[in-house]
């Protein structure tokens, strides 16, 4: 692990080296877990979210973790090799080696998928799981039949992406582990406090899948809070204080 410009990276022989940011707790902070910020899809550490709770950790003395996938932001990889599964194991390989103690998983969008695919991974390390517009199981609900032929019989999907210039893809690679993996069949066994935050205006993630992955899940201390008119970025300000606000309450709970 070396340190480059406070970016940290991991050589994994095989896999792709991941780029991180790893921001240790203040003393007084050492017994809290370390929040990890799990980024959307194609999306990376920088995001708007990602960083705001990266200040309000530092200004609070908490640890946390943030990173690029294999093949996105700066990490080594190619984007359209990686899977579902490769992007949860970088995820897995980063807590198993960076962070020691508890996790609080905060999970964007696809990042709320992988945050189930990890607590479920890693039942003793997951203390807690925020979801921000969380899409599990979204290669089954996010396309039409017609684009889920393209992606099996072309290998790939292009679309225009709303949050950006390039196009969306998406890879017959990644859609199968998606498949592969989901969370929504039955009952998730998972038993840690889980925080759902998602927005009725979503375009992305029909608001009714937050429902049904609050039903989904085991443990009972599960809250989701809607918001009427919120998008699928939740990066306004009164979202972004929501969101912090939610991250609090948890690790006070989890303190106490």
């Amino acid at each position: 692990m070396n340190h480059h410009n406070n970016h940290s990276f991991l050589d994994r022989g095989e896999r792709p080296r991941l780029v991180y940011h790893h921001r240790r707790a203040a003393p007084d902070k050492a017994a809290l877990p370390t929040l990890v910020f799990l980024p959307g899809y194609a999306s990376d550490m920088t995001g708007t979210k990602a960083l705001a709770l990266d200040g309000w950790a530092q200004a609070e003395g908490l640890a946390m973790l943030r990173f690029d996938y294999a093949g996105c932001g700066s990490s080594g990889g190619d984007f359209e090799s990686q899977s579902l599964a490769d992007w949860r194991d970088d995820a897995l390989a980063l807590i198993d080696t960076v962070v020691s103690g508890p996790v609080v998983l905060i999970g964007s969008s696809m990042g709320g998928w992988l945050a189930l695919l990890v607590a479920l991974a890693r039942p003793a390390r997951v203390a807690g799981i925020v979801g921000i517009a969380a899409a599990p199981d979204f290669t089954m609900w996010g396309f039409s039949q017609e684009d889920k032929m393209t992606i099996l019989t072309e290998g790939r999907l292009e679309k225009p992406s709303e949050y950006g210039p390039e196009p969306m893809v998406t890879t017959r690679t990644f859609w199968q582990s998606g498949e592969g993996n989901r969370v929504l069949i039955g009952e998730i066994a998972i038993d840690c406090p889980v925080r759902l935050i998602q927005g009725q205006n979503d375009p992305d993630v029909p608001w009714q899948y937050a429902l049904e992955t609050q039903k989904q899940l085991r443990s009972q201390d599960v809250q989701l809070l809607l918001i009427k008119d919120g998008d699928h970025r939740l990066s306004r300000d009164g979202d972004i204080a929501l969101l912090i606000q939610t991250v609090g309450n948890m690790l006070g709970s989890l303190e106490g």
